[in-house]
């Protein structure tokens, strides 16, 4: 005999695109569903989107046209919360606004049953607060899904200091049977998944206001340099930049984190109306209301634009790259491949030739897995040549150092360039975080450096930043363009300031989740899991510090902090007191996982 279903009913307040999708959620996971929603054409939009997503899931053979009929059978729409009476579960997802959620909130408290829960899919306002104007504190929660919510496995269950246990544990089984994964988080503004989030739009929004960067390529950077779905302006358009701005006031309020106060940007397109895509323009203008089609304006980058700058470059047909470790030799594999002669040039012929061996199999893993022909592989190794020393750079029009992140090595190495490459020769530093125009003024022709980094590993990342400085010519500009688009890469345009594009909004983000760990809000295992489900990332924040390196990370962050003076910027010291004990990742194993010993 079958065990009844525990929550036979669930309410859904508010059927707007996020109470929609948690309706079909709860629906095909076989419980009735009340959709209550005071506009009519909003009911009727939600149960259109559900008889078009059930017949999508029939058309893909994720359900029969006969469970498609039972779920569509046990949705149906009210206009009157009255219609919650009977509901075990009520879960309102109305506009985020305190006194808008209190009254209803309220209002439900004297509805239903007295064993019922209340939640509330509030990201940004306190569900502690909210529970204490009903009767009823013990039974209300949190329940916050992603969207779009049939698609994401993510749901963050809020309990406050009044949420019973049982009733906390009650409804995580319940999210469990609806097939998704949920995080047990306390009652804080953005919780886990958005606490992380917004923090990092909000710099974003704040680096475009600055015009450090444009639009086009902070979402560029952000895509093809740490893999997301969305580049944050994008996402913000998504989201709804009136969303986001009272998000960010909610956790500003809580924490007052300067790095968590909206960038003025995100109030004045609020009040102006452009509110992201609903609106029909935002950081960018779509096609229409709700499209999400983006359309040429005046902020679009010109074709005519990049014909003129590509008029001024430099003829490179030779490439020399200084360095012996794994970012020098996946950039002369990248050159080579491209077609450029290539001079690896390291301190000493062994360590040369080790690098060219390294490279080789490099390429002999590419041919084992079909990405390259043999006779591909042997015409790219043929055009690299190993050099013992920088002199064999006399010839090359383009001379790129890859070489340790210390400020005095690279100009060092830099003089020494001056000296030995032509005077129409391109130099550039891949630095991460060091000022490119130190590393030029070591040399007697800094309108002739630039900054190009490459992301690890350099032939699979498709990005480079390009960095120039107030001293960078632009034909030398124009060239480093030239030559990305000629390796396959895509250029993104940055100032000389520390972290350039991504580690600048990269690296406080992860900051930011050791602090959340630091203050035992959450697990490593749940801020990981969050992310990658509620975020789309590739990798949870913790799994990429331990790839990247504590030390590496913690590097970084101090130049962050030395450049931007900013207190959130400085880093957590939890990450400190890690590597102070070497437990600095996987190279180590242990960071903040353990791993195995190779």
């Amino acid at each position: 005999m079958d065990r009844p279903r525990p929550f036979p009913t669930v309410a859904v307040i508010g059927l707007g695109t996020m109470g929609t999708g948690i309706a079909e959620v709860v629906a095909r996971a076989g419980h009735e569903v009340i959709g209550i929603e005071i506009d009519d054409a909003a009911a009727q939009r939600a149960v259109a989107a559900l008889e078009a997503s059930t017949a999508r899931a029939v058309g893909r053979e994720r359900i029969t046209e006969s469970e498609r009929g039972g779920v569509l059978a046990r949705f149906r729409t009210f206009s009157d919360l009255q219609a919650a009476a009977d509901a075990d579960l009520v879960i309102e997802v109305v506009t985020e606004h305190f006194e808008i959620k209190r009254e209803i909130l309220t209002a439900l408290d004297a509805l239903v049953k007295p064993d019922a829960i209340l939640a509330t899919g509030t990201n940004a306002l306190s569900v502690t607060r909210l529970a204490s104007h009903t009767a009823r504190p013990d039974r209300v929660l949190g329940l916050h899904f992603f969207a779009p919510a049939p698609a994401m496995k993510l749901v963050e269950v809020v309990s406050t200091v009044l949420t019973s246990p049982e009733v906390t544990e009650a409804v995580t089984d319940l999210v469990r049977s609806f097939g998704k994964v949920p995080v047990a988080v306390g009652d804080r503004p953005g919780f886990i998944a958005d606490g992380l989030l917004f923090g990092y739009l909000n710099q974003a929004a704040a680096m475009y206001e600055a015009r450090y960067a444009t639009r086009e390529d902070i979402d560029a950077a952000m895509r093809l340099g740490c893999g997301l779905p969305m580049g944050p302006l994008a996402l913000l358009d998504l989201i709804g930049i009136d969303t986001a701005q009272t998000v960010l006031e909610a956790m500003y309020q809580a924490s007052r984190d300067r790095l968590h106060a909206p960038a003025p940007i995100l109030k004045q397109l609020t009040a102006a109306g452009l509110r992201g895509r609903k609106a029909g323009r935002g950081f960018y203008t779509y096609g229409a209301p709700g499209s999400a089609t983006v359309v040429p304006d005046a902020e679009t980058p010109a074709a005519a634009d990049r014909a003129a700058g590509a008029r001024d470059v430099r003829a490179v047909r030779r490439v020399g790259v200084a360095g012996s470790g794994t970012m020098a030799t996946g950039i002369a594999e990248v050159f080579a491949k491209a077609g450029f002669g290539v001079v690896l040039a390291a301190r000493g012929q062994e360590k040369a030739d080790r690098a060219v061996a390294a490279l080789a199999t490099s390429l002999d893993r590419s041919v084992a897995k079909g990405r390259l022909s043999q006779e591909q592989r042997d015409a790219a190794l043929d055009r690299v040549t190993a050099a013992g020393s920088l002199d064999s750079f006399a010839d090359v029009d383009l001379a790129v150092e890859a070489v340790a992140e210390d400020l005095p090595v690279k100009q060092q190495l830099f003089t020494t360039l001056d000296k030995v490459c032509k005077p129409d020769a391109v130099l550039a530093t891949t630095t991460s975080s060091l000022p490119v125009v130190a590393i030029a003024t070591a040399t007697s022709r800094p309108q002739d450096v630039v900054g190009m980094h490459f992301f690890n590993p350099a032939p699979a990342m498709k990005l480079v930043e390009v960095v120039s400085t107030v001293l960078t010519g632009k034909d030398v500009h124009a060239t480093v363009h030239e030559v990305c688009r000629r390796i396959g890469k895509h250029a993104v345009d940055c100032g000389d300031r520390a972290g350039f594009i991504v580690n600048a909004l990269l690296f406080p983000y992860l900051n930011n989740a050791v602090k959340m760990v630091q203050e035992h809000y959450a697990t490593v295992e749940d801020v990981d899991a969050a992310m990658k489900l509620g975020g789309g990332y590739p990798m949870g924040p913790f799994e990429l510090l331990d790839v990247v390196g504590l030390d590496v990370s913690l590097a970084i962050e101090k130049v962050l902090h030395k450049e931007f003076r900013d207190p959130g910027l400085a880093p957590a010291p939890l990450l400190e007191h890690l590597v102070s004990a070497g437990c600095l990742g996987r190279k180590t194993g242990r960071g903040f996982r353990e791993y195995a010993r190779r």
